[in-house]
């Protein structure tokens, strides 16, 4: 963002981050599942919310909308093909969202996979990505097929490499240690493992990440690699045809591995 706007964290739950975008004395928060830690956020900061952006419907993300405006009467934006709480500017693949007060535009990327609808923003170099791309990993499939997962995945990677990228939770050192069992031998990996270790030891968010560093050291963002390809079929026990078949064999041994 640019220099004078700010991205600060806002805990909630076990490992949800709430992101909390403000310049001067207004403020946008993004997927608030929880409003108690924001208007805290919020007070102690003496800002004024302007906007709740949601990326996508799951109650983590936007169970704290209601509450929010009962407190500030502001807009809501969100996918337009999703039931978002208290949405008011309903959006679409290509719209842009200006917030005249933090003097930001974001454009609307649709990313579906996690959900069928649901959408990233993106401006002055920061991605907001919910639970699409996370650090070292990506969202489970819970509405989405692999093909789509994979395509949106592989637009937000299209993105600069120096593209800074917000996502929704802190999950990195579990996805690492997938990472490591898949992709054990890449050395960006093995490193990014110590540093990321290293900042959790000291009570330190691992976010945000980067679209290069992901393209460097995130499974799902690798199909194309040999020893990725050679983990998935091992797993699958047969060829694999394709990328497309290596990222959705990689997804399901995510979903049972446990380091």
């Amino acid at each position: 963002m640019h220099s004078d706007i700010y991205l600060a964290p806002v805990r909630a739950f076990a490992d949800n981050y709430i992101w909390v975008i403000h310049r001067d004395a207004c403020a946008v928060v993004v997927d608030p599942g929880d409003a108690r830690p924001v208007m805290q956020f919020l007070r102690d900061k003496q800002l004024r919310l302007v906007a709740i952006l949601t990326t996508h419907h799951h109650a983590d993300h936007t169970g704290g909308n209601l509450a929010l405006l009962a407190h500030y009467p502001v807009p809501v934006y969100g996918p337009a093909s999703e039931n978002i709480p208290g949405i008011t500017r309903p959006l679409r693949d290509g719209d842009t969202v200006s917030l005249p007060e933090l003097m930001l535009d974001l454009s609307v990327l649709e990313v579906p996979g996690h959900t069928a609808g649901h959408i990233a923003y993106y401006g002055t170099a920061s991605l907001l990505c919910g639970d699409t791309l996370f650090a070292a990993g990506c969202g489970r499939l819970f509405e989405g097929t692999p093909a789509q997962m994979a395509a949106s995945l592989a637009r937000l990677a299209q993105l600069p490499d120096d593209t800074a990228v917000y996502c929704a939770h802190e999950y990195t050192l579990a996805n690492i240690a997938f990472a490591l069992s898949v992709d054990g031998n890449n050395p960006a990996l093995i490193e990014r493992a110590r540093i990321e270790q290293d900042k959790r030891a000291a009570g330190l968010p691992t976010l945000p990440s980067s679209i290069g560093l992901e393209k460097a050291t995130n499974p799902f963002l690798r199909c194309h690699a040999t020893a990725l390809r050679e983990a998935a079929e091992s797993w699958a026990g047969k060829s694999l045809p394709d990328d497309l078949a290596v990222f959705a064999a990689l997804r399901e041994m995510k979903n049972g591995f446990r380091a």
